[in-house]
């Protein structure tokens, strides 16, 4: 299949126990878990931006499932929360070596809804990595959801669409 031409952080579940990885050794993959399966095989994935035309990518490690949606964590001080506000869509990229490397591209979901599973278990992922709230319930953390979603594993000759 050739490429689409359109414009348009570890891995947790809180709508069902365990990451996409171990679901997908019992060979009980689904898109979803596809997806968080190539996010949490690697220690940082890329989530671009685009502000201005002007295109931002940093490194993310969290994403969980709930609700049958993914979601990511950051906090509303940081750079990439502005600019999802004033433009949502993003695109997402991730290699697993052996694998391919995933694109999701999605406009994100402002309206934080994580339930206090995910909420802990993003509060403490973001502390391993040095970051410093006042625990899960800190106001500054936020959750946001990768809606409309659209996704490919690729390799250097095809991109095979991602049922989501």
């Amino acid at each position: 299949m050739g490429k689409p031409m359109d414009t348009a952080d570890g891995a947790v579940r809180s709508d069902a126990v365990g990451t996409g990885g171990a679901q997908a050794a019992r060979g009980e993959r689904d898109g979803l878990d596809t997806v968080l399966g190539y996010l949490s095989a690697v220690p940082a994935w890329y989530l671009a931006t685009s502000v201005d035309g002007q295109p931002h990518v940093r490194p993310f490690s969290f994403a969980a499932r709930q609700d049958g949606r993914i979601w990511f964590c950051t906090a509303t001080t940081k750079d990439v929360w502005e600019e999802l506000q004033a433009n949502p869509r993003f695109e997402a990229t991730s290699w697993w070596p052996g694998h391919g490397w995933l694109i999701l591209r999605s406009v994100a979901g402002m309206e934080d809804r994580a339930e206090p599973a995910m909420r802990e278990a993003g509060w403490r992922h973001l502390e391993g990595l040095g970051e410093r709230y006042d625990g899960p319930d800190d106001p500054t953390l936020v959750f946001f959801s990768v809606e409309q979603p659209r996704a490919w594993i690729c390799d250097h000759d095809t991109w095979t669409p991602v049922e989501l």
